[in-house]
């Protein structure tokens, strides 16, 4: 589906493509919180488990690099993020002045 301004969509195309976005966030807050709920699981471990060296931080940050790159790709880069929106918004501008330009 080619996406355009949701003024221009109609209300079929509108439902999918607000359960999309929602689906992606949504998916954003449940790695989130299973990264806050696994780290933390680590981290006793780290300290009160296995030696008194603190290797928890190598999953926190490895896995907190991919969830900071999931977090971009939903709401700035997903389809409807508001980075991508402005974006396309400027191009389509762009377009029409050199339409009507030339």
């Amino acid at each position: 589906m080619r996406q355009s301004t949701p003024s221009a969509l109609n209300p079929e195309q509108i439902e999918r493509l607000a359960r999309k976005r929602a689906g992606a966030k949504l998916g954003w807050y449940t790695h989130a919180a299973v990264y806050v709920v696994v780290n933390l699981f680590l981290f006793a471990l780290s300290q009160y488990g296995f030696g008194h060296r603190v290797w928890s931080v190598y999953p926190l940050l490895g896995w907190g690099l991919g969830l900071a790159l999931h977090g971009i790709s939903v709401f700035l880069l997903g389809s409807g993020g508001e980075l991508r929106e402005r974006m396309v918004q400027k191009e389509r501008e762009r377009l029409q002045r050199e339409r009507h330009g030339s």
